[in-house]
């Protein structure tokens, strides 16, 4: 029975032919690939042409992107930039010829910092002041030479002139050290101390030289002119003492304009109305 039942089988087979079995995606599962094959070239498209818009309009080159350039030295910048957050470099400078602008809506800080990050030089320029902190300030001309210069001592100004152009000059609260002192041509020079006495002096000597016009000098009380180990001279062709007292006169009929200067113990001087000797002891009640 089993050898009958085998032979039917061969005997079928070979009547029937080998079959062939197909292997792929039929149906409506082929045509889903399709569709996302073709979607994704139109992605891949899209993306491409993005991609090359993009590169269009932020201007990317081999050398930079905008105006933003790559070259040996570092980055390039053409035209205005605005940075959002802080700025570091070891150098920022304009293009040959062309000035470098820095614009703010509130200010400008410049700061230094050392290797611990703390800030040793800063420049800060607002909308009302431009303030320097830092332990000395220096101006210098392009040949080095000093210009001014301060820290916590002093103030040294270097130039071979300082110039005031205030309407009411300048107010110093202490002392000044100066080898000159002098106005403009055609103007006048007024040492003033509105309350609080003006004080000058000097190891070798004070010159005071008004070569085109009158020197004067005003006070309320006492003007007092010392020398302690030499002399006081008035060189001129004409002194004038306008406003000394004068003594009585000996004679009263005598009307003559001559006068006798006299001297009292005390240093004050007085006019004494001449005569054939001295008259001055005559008059001696103008000492009192």
């Amino acid at each position: 029975m089993p050898q009958e039942q085998y032979a039917h089988r061969s005997t079928m087979q070979t009547s029937e032919g080998p079959q062939v079995y197909k292997v792929g995606i039929y149906g409506w599962r082929k045509r889903c690939l399709y569709f996302f094959v073709l979607l994704l070239m139109i992605l891949i498209l899209v993306n491409l042409a993005m991609t090359i818009w993009i590169l269009k309009v932020m201007n990317f080159t081999i050398d930079g992107m905008g105006n933003l350039r790559i070259t040996d030295k570092g980055l390039k910048l053409e035209g205005d930039s605005e940075f959002l957050k802080p700025l570091y470099a070891k150098e920022i400078r304009s293009r040959p010829g062309n000035p470098l602008y820095f614009q703010s809506a509130r200010n400008v800080t410049v700061n230094i910092l050392n290797e611990k990050t703390k800030v040793l030089t800063r420049l800060v320029t607002g909308p009302q002041a431009v303030e320097a902190h830092s332990q000395k300030f220096e101006v210098k001309t392009l040949s080095g030479k000093l210009l001014f210069s301060a820290d916590d001592n002093e103030v040294v100004v270097g130039a071979e002139r300082l110039r005031v152009l205030g309407a009411e000059g300048t107010v110093f609260p202490k002392s000044i050290e100066t080898p000159n002192v002098r106005a403009d041509p055609f103007k006048e020079l007024r040492l003033e101390s509105p309350t609080r006495a003006l004080v000058m002096e000097a190891p070798k000597g004070i010159e005071i030289n008004a070569e085109a016009g009158s020197l004067k000098a005003t006070c309320r009380t006492e003007l007092r002119l010392e020398s302690k180990d030499g002399e006081i001279t008035l060189n001129s062709a004409k002194i004038k003492l306008p406003n000394l007292p004068q003594g009585s006169s000996s004679s009263a009929g005598s009307r003559q304009k001559i006068y006798e200067l006299c001297v009292c113990p005390n240093g004050r001087l007085f006019l004494s109305q001449a005569g054939a000797s001295s008259t001055c002891q005559i008059n001696t009640s103008v000492c009192l």
